[in-house]
């Protein structure tokens, strides 16, 4: 590799060393709490339909057409969401897009709890979409970049399971408010996190890996000297020597932008990637935006029922997420995410095999599909942030992350077709194929990363 002595890349190269000598401390879960709690909140809100829909589909009289449209427009606004905030964060920095996307998730919210009309809904759908899918990936590179690269996935996967978490206290509430007091009120109950932006302006450090990438080098080492000066306050000790700073790449070899997805090293990572998110979050959604509707049409179970079967797979999913997270960096990123793809496979055709015949049986085997399939997913969110360097990390994760959408719009769609044929058994068969689909991709075409700085990973 050619190396380019420019100061820029000087400073970014001793940034990215400076970090490596940050010890874990406060600083760290303060930073982490503030911006799990806005993804927290962005999770919650983008399950409250699946737990709406009975309620929706009863006020309205919409069809099977209908709800599937209701289901899958939030998705539409999550995928473009996520295709313009990675760019928009790659230019103007990732605290304010982060910001931004609550801020505009919270009046949608508002807005939605007062929707008068199918129409109203799908356009106010649209819009908290376009914030949810905007906020979740470039919530992920920020964290990435603020870590350092020791047991960084223990670090950065304990702060996404505030994603997981987010959907089951959601589904939680829903089970409990939407019986009691409506749709409606979950709606506004899921406005009130608005306030988190200002919180986040206020006590969130931009990024100074971006800020140095972005050649405003007297800032990034402003703003990393304070976060060296809090953590040592934090600590009571000095900050041990800082590590040789890795070289970087000469400017002849630093594409970026779209071009930089599909040149190089990056090529292949940036199409593995979206396989996996594709099919993980396909299963994902095709599997839990369904199940209270297929408990309440197919075995008769009453709303309350219906939501509270439902909750029960979620809460196993967080299970999931937890064993991910304290195995991935000790197993390594390519294991886990191709196991727990493999294993979400062999859950969901187990179950087509003992025929679905009971709601309990459908409780059991999705409950230990979800276990796989929400650890393999929250391995993504921090994969995929290490394998694009800085000039295009939030481009790179959210072009996961419209992969994400794509899935979580046809997965929804493609279950809707296949139930609709009757045989609920089939349903379970399709998504094990594409679950199987992704262990593969995930075996023959992942890198490991584990243990690697980000710019060692991606010069």
């Amino acid at each position: 590799m050619t190396i380019d002595a420019s100061p820029d890349r000087a400073v970014r190269a001793a940034i990215a060393a400076r970090f490596e000598r940050l010890p874990l401390c406060r600083w760290h879960v303060t930073v982490r709490l503030i911006v799990g709690a806005v993804t927290f909140f962005e999770a919650f809100d983008q399950l409250l339909i699946a737990y709406a829909l009975p309620g929706l589909r009863q006020e309205w009289d919409l069809s099977t057409s209908a709800a599937t449209l209701l289901l899958t427009v939030g998705s539409i606004g999550m995928l473009i969401g996520a295709l313009l905030s990675g760019r928009l964060a790659d230019r103007i920095g990732r605290v304010k897009v982060i910001a931004l996307c609550v801020a505009v998730s919270s009046v949608a919210n508002l807005a939605l709890s007062v929707a008068t009309s199918p129409d109203a809904f799908m356009a106010l759908r649209f819009v908290q979409g376009l914030a949810i899918g905007g906020e979740v990936p470039v919530a992920a590179t920020f964290i990435a970049e603020i870590t350092r690269s020791h047991q960084r996935g223990r670090f950065v996967l304990l702060y996404e399971l505030v994603f997981p978490a987010g959907l089951t206290v959601g589904a939680l509430v829903a089970a409990w408010v939407v019986p009691i007091l409506g749709w409606r009120w979950m709606y506004a109950l899921a406005a009130l996190p608005g306030l988190l932006c200002i919180l986040v302006q206020r006590k969130v450090p931009e990024s100074p890996r971006w800020l140095a990438d972005h050649g405003r080098a007297d800032e990034a080492a402003e703003v990393m000297a304070g976060i060296e000066t809090e953590v040592e306050r934090i600590t009571g000790k000095p900050l041990p020597p800082v590590p040789e700073a890795l070289p970087v790449a000469a400017p002849g070899e630093a594409a970026s932008g779209l071009r930089g997805l599909f040149t190089g090293r990056y090529r292949r990572r940036t199409l593995v990637i979206g396989v996996l998110w594709f099919t993980g979050y396909f299963v994902n959604y095709g599997i839990t935006s369904w199940l209270p509707t297929i408990y309440q049409n197919r075995y008769d179970l009453s709303l309350s029922d219906a939501l509270l079967y439902s909750t029960v797979t979620s809460c196993a999913g967080l299970l999931g997420c937890l064993v991910a997270a304290l195995t991935v960096d000790r197993l390594g990123r390519r294991k886990v995410i191709t196991g727990c793809l493999g294993g979400a496979a062999v859950m969901l055709v187990a179950l087509a095999a003992v025929g679905a015949g009971t709601p309990v049986q459908v409780l059991v085997w999705t409950s230990l599909a979800a276990v796989f399939f929400f650890g393999s997913n929250i391995c993504l969110y921090l994969y995929t942030p290490e394998l694009f360097p800085t000039r295009m990390r939030a481009l790179g994760s959210s072009m996961g992350g419209a992969m994400n959408r794509l899935g979580v719009i046809l997965g929804p769609i493609v279950v809707g077709v296949v139930y609709a044929g009757g045989n609920v058994s089939t349903v379970f068969v399709m998504l094990g194929a594409v679950a199987v689909v992704g262990s593969i991709v995930a075996a023959l075409g992942a890198e490991e990363t584990a243990g690697r700085r980000l710019e060692e990973v991606s010069p």
